[in-house]
């Protein structure tokens, strides 16, 4: 079965719960969230989650697991500020703690960026970073995510990864989360070479070491290094190339994440709509919808 979901919130009286009720409103099976705002620390005790009545909803609507991203706050890979790394590794380990009280063995992580000092001196800080924190901490894994190459952020090629794999002790649990945006407008030519471009990461990291894919759309050409994501099948990627991930038999049972925009009312645009209901139709049946936009719209208008 297609395993495949969206990014949710986490919010309310609820919490954790309403994560889980959110995914459920979208038809989806698997889900992904943050445990707190991505933008700071703050965070809510984990007594306060209500983490028993959401996985006990998740199983009555079977949805079969989840994973969490960290928070962007997070850079392993600032060599410049002490004070920044010591609170990226201090923060890293407890949202691991966090993630693995909520019931997920998965935790999402951007590697971070080397403001500057260089990429072999960042992938060294990130290494020192990841040494300390999976050394503390057994119950839960690291995804590291494919980065789209913008300013000196690490993780813009599988290159790049397989240097913190190869530079990490307890390597084993380490994952990644392959972003379909991030890897397009980092220059890798999964339009029109999927297979090819698979077999090299396969080649360099291991295809099974793939853990969670992000499924997005580009609003920007191959290489572009911008990062920024469009609805399914209305960017550079285009609906056919980002199915073929979705669908592909080497990881059916590998959970597919939705971080598409919300559609903005035109004539308010602070007002939007959540597409994850629509877009998990759309891969579910493999049919792109031309006009999904604006049924989202008119939906959203009733």
């Amino acid at each position: 079965m297609l395993k495949i979901g969206s990014h949710v919130s986490m919010s309310g009286k609820e919490m954790f719960l309403a994560s889980a009720k959110e995914a459920a409103s979208y038809a989806a099976n698997t889900f992904m969230v943050y445990t707190g705002a991505p933008q700071n620390t703050r965070r809510k005790d984990i007594a306060d989650l209500n983490i028993e009545a959401a996985r006990a909803f998740m199983v009555e609507h079977e949805i079969k697991d989840f994973v969490v991203h960290s928070p962007y706050i997070i850079n392993l890979a600032n060599s410049i500020n002490p004070d920044t790394f010591e609170i990226a590794v201090r923060f890293l380990g407890i949202e691991m703690e966090r993630t693995a009280a909520m019931g997920s063995n998965l935790l999402i992580l951007h590697p971070g960026s080397h403001v500057g000092a260089g990429v072999e001196v960042g992938i060294r800080k990130i290494a020192e970073g990841l040494n300390e924190v999976l050394a503390a901490n057994k119950d839960c894994c690291i995804a590291l995510e494919t980065m789209s190459g913008k300013g000196n952020e690490i993780g813009r090629s599988f290159e790049e990864l397989a240097q913190i794999y190869d530079s990490v002790v307890h390597n084993d649990r380490l994952r990644v989360c392959f972003d379909t945006c991030h890897v397009h407008d980092a220059g890798y030519d999964i339009v029109h070479d999927l297979d090819g471009v698979l077999h090299q990461f396969d080649r360099l990291i291991g295809k099974d070491q793939i853990a969670v894919f992000h499924i997005n759309d580009s609003k920007n050409p191959c290489g572009a290094s911008k990062d920024r994501h469009e609805n399914a099948g209305f960017g550079y990627i285009g609906f056919d190339a980002l199915s073929a991930v979705v669908h592909h038999s080497d990881y059916a049972n590998i959970p597919k994440i939705l971080e598409t925009p919300y559609i903005p009312l035109p004539e308010n645009p602070k007002k939007s709509f959540a597409p994850y209901k629509y877009e998990i139709k759309m891969f579910r049946e493999n049919k792109f919808n031309p006009n999904l936009k604006e049924e989202i719209l008119v939906m959203g208008r009733l």
